[in-house]
C-alpha cells in the first residue's frame, strides 16, 4: 500500500512497538490502548489513596498514577499496595517522581511496579538567571551526572523486570535543553532520548515515553517528532499521550481530545490519560469515548443518532435519552435513533439495532438493515428492548455491576 493509499484508508495502522508489561497489563500495538488515570489524595493519607485508586478502578482505569514526593511518600506506597490487594485490587501502580528524586525512585521502586521521572527535573539545578549560554564541556558535564544518577535506578529496575516511564513535560525542560534547543518540540525529543540511551547502554528496555504540553499544537509536534526519532535510531517503544493541563468541562475535554484523538489517528499512542481539573474518575469516560470513537476499542453502547430536522416525527432528544437510559449498561451494541426513514435506513446502516420514525406516531424497528416491526411511539423503547432480548443479547443492569 502506498502512502496515498493509506490516506484514504479508513483503518487505523498502529506503529509497531515492543511490549512493555506494566504489572499485569501489556502495553505496545500488539494490545489495546491501555486506559491511565492519577488520584489526587495525599499519598501519605494511605486509606484516601486506596479509595481513591479504588473509585478509579470501578471505574475502569486500568493503570493508576500516584504522587511520590519524599522518601515517605515512597514508602506509603508499599502500604497501599499491600491494602489494595487485600481488598482484590491489582492494579498496576505508577509512581510519579521528580525533583532529584533518585533516593525516592529507588525506594518506591520496590513497591510499585512503573517509575515515572521527568527528565527535566530527575536532576535539578536551580536555574542561573546570569548565564547566557551553555558550553560543550558544561552540557557534556551535566549529561555525566545525570547518568551516574540516573544508571542506579535503571539497573533496579531492570533486574526486578519493572517498567520506566521517561515523561518530558514542556513547562519543565532543563535549564540545558532550554539554551541548546529553545522551548520547543526539538528540545523535549533530545531531554528524552538523553535518557533512552542510557537505558539502552544499560540494556533496559521496558519503557514508555512521553511528551505532555499544555497546547494541543505542542504537543502534536513533540510525539511525532519523538516518534520519528526513534524510528531512526532502532527505538520501538510505546507511547503514553496526554494533553496535560487541559483544564475542565466541555473545554477540557475538547483540547484533550483534539490532541490524543489525532495521534491515535495517525497510529501512535499505546497508552492514553485525559487530564482533566475534575474528580480522576471522570477522567475515564472520555477515555473511552475517544478510542470507541476511532474504533480502537469497543467497551460500550455505540449510539448513531441524526441531528433532527423538519422531516423528524419525534423528539429526537428525548427518545435518545429513553434509549440511553435504557441500554447503556450493555457492551459492543450499536444502537441508532433517527428521525425519519428518508436518510436513517441508509446512514443506520452498520448499527445492529435502528428506532427509526416511520410515519406520525409510528416506529419501525430495525436488525441491521433488515425493517424487523412497527409499533406505536409510545411501545417503541420497550419494544426495542425487547428485540434485543429475543436475539440474546439482552442483560439486565445489575448483571453488569
Amino acid at each position: 500500500m502506498t502512502a496515498l493509499d493509506r490516506r484514504y484508508d479508513t483503518q487505523i495502522y498502529r506503529r509497531v512497538t515492543r511490549t512493555v508489561m506494566v504489572g499485569g497489563v501489556p502495553i505496545g500495538s500488539e494490545h489495546p490502548i491501555a486506559v491511565q488515570s492519577m488520584i489526587n489524595e495525599d499519598t501519605l493519607d494511605i486509606d484516601g489513596s486506596v479509595a481513591g485508586i479504588i473509585r478509579l478502578v470501578d471505574a475502569g482505569c486500568e493503570i493508576v498514577r500516584v504522587t511520590t514526593p519524599s522518601i515517605g511518600h515512597a514508602k506509603a506506597m508499599g502500604k497501599i499496595k499491600a491494602e489494595l490487594v487485600s481488598k482484590g485490587y491489582n492494579v498496576p501502580l505508577v509512581a510519579d517522581v521528580h525533583h532529584n528524586g533518585t533516593k525516592i525512585a529507588l525506594e518506591v521502586a520496590q513497591h510499585v511496579d512503573k517509575v515515572r521521572i521527568n527528565p527535566g527535573l530527575f536532576v535539578f539545578d536551580k536555574p542561573d538567571p546570569d548565564r547566557q549560554e551553555f558550553t560543550e564541556s558544561e552540557f557534556a558535564e551535566i549529561g555525566a551526572r545525570i547518568r551516574e544518577t540516573f544508571e542506579p535506578l535503571v539497573k533496579v529496575l531492570r533486574d526486578q523486570n519493572k517498567a520506566l516511564r521517561i515523561g518530558v513535560n514542556h513547562g519543565s525542560l532543563a535549564e540545558r535543553m532550554l539554551f541548546t534547543y529553545g522551548d520547543t518540540p526539538k528540545g523535549m525529543v533530545e531531554s528524552a532520548m538523553e535518557f533512552v540511551r542510557i537505558c539502552d547502554e544499560l540494556d533496559f528496555h521496558n519503557i514508555l515515553i512521553s511528551m505532555k504540553a499544555s497546547r494541543a499544537p505542542v504537543m502534536l509536534a513533540a510525539y511525532r517528532l519523538m516518534a520519528d526519532t526513534m524510528d531512526q535510531e532502532g527505538f520501538n517503544y510505546p507511547l503514553h499521550l496526554g494533553v496535560t493541563e487541559a483544564g475542565d468541562g466541555d473545554y477540557g475535554r475538547i483540547k484533550s481530545t483534539a490532541g490524543i484523538a489525532t495521534l491515535l489517528a495517525e497510529g501512535l499512542g499505546d497508552t492514553i490519560r485525559v487530564s482533566l481539573t475534575e474528580a480522576p474518575e471522570k477522567e475515564i469516560p472520555v477515555c473511552y469515548s475517544i478510542l470507541q470513537s476511532l474504533g480502537l476499542r469497543k467497551t460500550m453502547v455505540e449510539y448513531i443518532a441524526c441531528p433532527s430536522c423538519g422531516r423528524t416525527l419525534f423528539n429526537l432528544e428525548d427518545v435518545l435519552h429513553k434509549v440511553r437510559d435504557s441500554t447503556s449498561h450493555l457492551k459492543g451494541l450499536d444502537i441508532a435513533v433517527m428521525g425519519c426513514i428518508v436518510n436513517g435506513p441508509g446512514e443506520m446502516a452498520d448499527a445492529d439495532y435502528g428506532y427509526v420514525g416511520k410515519g406520525p406516531g409510528v416506529i419501525a424497528l430495525y436488525r441491521g438493515r433488515e425493517e424487523i416491526r412497527k409499533v406505536p411511539e409510545k411501545e417503541g423503547v420497550q419494544a426495542l428492548i425487547q428485540l434485543i432480548k429475543e436475539d440474546g443479547l439482552w442483560v439486565e443492569p445489575d448483571e453488569t455491576r
